[in-house]
């Protein structure tokens, strides 16, 4: 009886959902990382539907967790790497959106339930995924391969590479130089990884996310950065390069989670159902050159990516990408050893 009250109330939410789709009307905001989002399918919605969107960006989980935290309001939706989605959910700073019972849910491919706390997408709808690797400018480096290539060139040519500034990441790459887990609690593993990224910092000329600019400029050479450049890539082939290197690399995945306070969450849940559409996320997939969760979607997409080696690896390189964990109080360790890295 259970079971089949439980039915009977998902079938009612989705057909009360569908019943206001061509009524919506009012505001809906959004919190998002910076340029992830096609703003061409933001206006087709906000006209299809007669909602008014806002839309700001963060550039890091913390920055935008810790304005969450803060109290910041009014928004509606935010774009967590997985791992952050299962803090919030902890935190109690999301509210289940229920996209599992949703039109389109069935074209969503489970294996990108990758949130501990959301195993069955009760809350947040999987995003896009993408592995981090680096954009490089081949007339100063015709051809890249490895973190050892990438850090070489770095030493010859003190200033001409940056890395993120991102805790994760940057030791992220230290932990897979030095043989470990992106995901290690073990101090003597962080460590060493802090010592290797600390050994490389005096070759490195920024710790930042710009770097798209500078690449293709020449006032660097590579930057550590996220697969979306290979959007910049296709543009401009003959010049700029993207490589996930053959030591491996970190991959990353975000959610689109409803916040507990959101003022709009009729219009949050109905933004999240136009999302799941195959023709949006194509052509959302398309501007953002990231991995499609959502597998109606991919015989949509042009050829260039759909066989891209860096947008959709092999499985030989996807076994060597790590996505992050939440580390709870362990996450210290990461911090006093950024800290350092920034400060010394």
């Amino acid at each position: 009886m259970k079971g089949m009250l439980g039915r009977i109330v998902g079938m009612a939410s989705v057909l009360a959902l569908s019943a206001n789709m061509a009524a919506a009307e009012g505001k809906l905001s959004l919190y998002n990382w910076g340029e992830y989002i096609n703003p061409e399918i933001v206006d087709e919605f906000s006209k299809e539907y007669g909602v008014e969107v806002t839309l700001d960006t963060y550039s890091t989980n913390e920055e935008m967790l810790a304005r969450i935290q803060a109290g910041a309001s009014g928004y509606d939706l935010v774009w967590p790497s997985v791992h952050m989605h299962d803090i919030m959910q902890q935190l109690g700073l999301l509210q289940p959106a229920n996209p599992n019972q949703m039109p389109g849910w069935e074209n969503i491919d489970k294996a990108a339930l990758r949130s501990h706390e959301d195993p069955n997408g009760d809350y947040c709808l999987p995003y896009a995924w993408g592995a981090v690797g680096v954009l490089y400018n081949k007339t100063l480096i015709p051809e890249l391969t490895s973190w050892k290539q990438f850090f070489e060139y770095a030493k010859a040519n003190p200033g001409k590479v940056t890395m993120l500034d991102d805790l994760r990441e940057t030791l992220g790459v230290g932990l897979i130089m030095t043989g470990a887990s992106v995901n290690s609690r073990d101090p003597d593993e962080v460590a060493k990884a802090e010592a290797y990224i600390m050994e490389q910092k005096p070759n490195i000329g920024a710790f930042r996310y710009d770097v798209i600019p500078l690449v293709t400029a020449g006032d660097v050479a590579a930057g550590h950065y996220y697969v979306g450049g290979v959007l910049n890539v296709l543009q401009n082939p003959e010049l700029l390069g993207f490589v996930i290197p053959e030591e491996g690399a970190t991959m990353y995945q975000e959610d689109v989670c409803l916040l507990a306070n959101a003022p709009n969450p009729d219009n949050a849940k109905l933004f999240l159902q136009f999302l799941m559409r195959p023709e949006v996320a194509a052509r959302n997939s398309e501007r953002l050159t990231n991995g499609v969760v959502n597998t109606a979607a991919v015989d949509l997409l042009p050829d260039a990516l759909k066989s891209n080696p860096s947008i959709n690896p092999t499985a030989e390189v996807r076994a060597k990408l790590q996505i992050f964990e939440d580390l709870g109080k362990d996450l210290r360790l990461y911090t006093r050893a950024w800290d350092r890295i920034k400060t010394n």
